[in-house]
């Protein structure tokens, strides 16, 4: 999968509040697939697999079998790597715009 395809991926998966609610739970810990539909009282079983199939394949949960249980682990490098690429540069040239418009209003202040 090239760059842009897992960055898409991501995106994607980033797209849908409840995978972000998801992504939320697993912050604080792993937990296995009954737990998180604990969780989501309003969905489904299936549906919820649906969103892990699709946080899965963006490589941002990583699945592990434990006998009849499946516990779902947070991989936050795949955020960290949007945030290096987009994010960061971003704020940073958002920050640089924001001093140059501060300086050139004071200088015309003076």
């Amino acid at each position: 999968m090239s760059n842009d395809d897992a960055d898409d991926a991501v995106f994607k998966a980033l797209g849908h509040r409840v995978r972000r609610r998801i992504l939320d739970c697993l912050k604080t810990e792993s937990r296995t697939t009954g737990m998180l539909c604990d969780l989501f009282p309003d969905i489904d079983r299936c549906t919820v697999m649906q969103h892990l199939r699709v946080l899965e394949e963006a490589g941002l949960v990583v699945a592990e079998k434990r006998g009849r249980e499946r516990w779902n682990h947070l991989d936050a490098l795949p955020v960290h790597a949007i945030h290096e690429r987009w994010i960061g540069p971003y704020a940073a040239y958002a920050t640089s715009m924001l001093n140059r418009l501060k300086q050139r209003t004071e200088e015309g202040v003076s």
